[in-house]
């Protein structure tokens, strides 16, 4: 018997009006198959195109839509999308589903064994299984060195978009959470560990980066630029001026 009743899995989605259906379906399906209550949460980060009005069309009453106009970023989405959640277990995965969410039930098995706090998705857990470009291999391997010296993070990936909280560290981390793009996966672990939420543990994923995705299409150094100014904002916050323990 599962230690937990109710999932909340929050999608973040941007620019997905080609797949945002099929993926609430097949998130939906599989879900389905478990014998716990869920609901899938999707938050439209931004009206860039019709991805609002696609995941609207799915009339199911284990989903709920959200949506807003200006886009604010992967991290803003999934912080609101957790303010709504209801679930014992509150977590996220990226749309488009590059990432197989079927290996959530992996995910969940080592959450009930653990007792964990937090379950990370991990392209370095020895059972996964990964295909993705070559520059964001290099990019991956540069920022986990950089946020391990940072942070001392036990945790070997950080970036992958498909993590599990329990509910109550969700809701006492994602509200201190400030980083709204590229680092805020970071953020919510460094955050998440310095408030004494240790139990961290990663599952292994399946991942085939072929799909659509934002940042392919942005400038490759502004993308690392960012992502280094957020991650030194996180450790300012969390090394020198202690804000997050307020």
């Amino acid at each position: 018997m599962r230690s937990f009743k109710y999932l909340s899995l929050v999608v973040p989605a941007y620019r997905q009006e080609k797949t945002i259906v099929k993926d609430i379906i097949n998130l939906d399906n599989i879900l389905s198959s478990f014998n716990f209550k869920y609901e899938i949460i999707v938050v439209v980060d931004g009206f860039a195109d019709n991805t609002f009005e696609k995941a609207k069309s799915v009339k199911k009453n284990t989903v709920r839509i959200f949506g807003y106009e200006i886009n604010k970023g992967k991290g803003f989405a999934v912080k609101y999308g957790v303010e709504k959640a209801e679930g014992d277990i509150i977590g996220f995965i990226d749309a488009g589903m590059d990432i197989d969410p079927s290996q959530i039930s992996i995910m969940l098995n080592i959450f009930d064994w653990n007792k964990a706090d937090i379950v990370v998705g991990s392209k370095l857990h020895p059972d996964s299984k990964v295909n993705y470009p070559f520059a964001r291999k290099i990019l991956s391997w540069g920022y986990r060195t950089i946020t391990h010296l940072l942070f001392g993070f036990s945790v070997r990936d950080t970036q992958v978009g498909f993590k599990l909280y329990k509910r109550v560290v969700a809701k006492d981390v994602f509200k201190r959470i400030l980083v709204k793009r590229f680092a805020f996966d970071v953020e919510a672990l460094a955050v998440a560990y310095r408030l004494g939420y240790k139990k961290i543990y990663e599952s292994p994923i399946k991942l085939d980066f072929s799909g659509y995705s934002s940042v392919s299409i942005l400038n490759f150094w502004a993308i690392i630029l960012r992502m280094l100014w957020d991650t030194a904002a996180v450790f300012y916050r969390l090394k020198i001026v202690h804000y997050y323990d307020k």
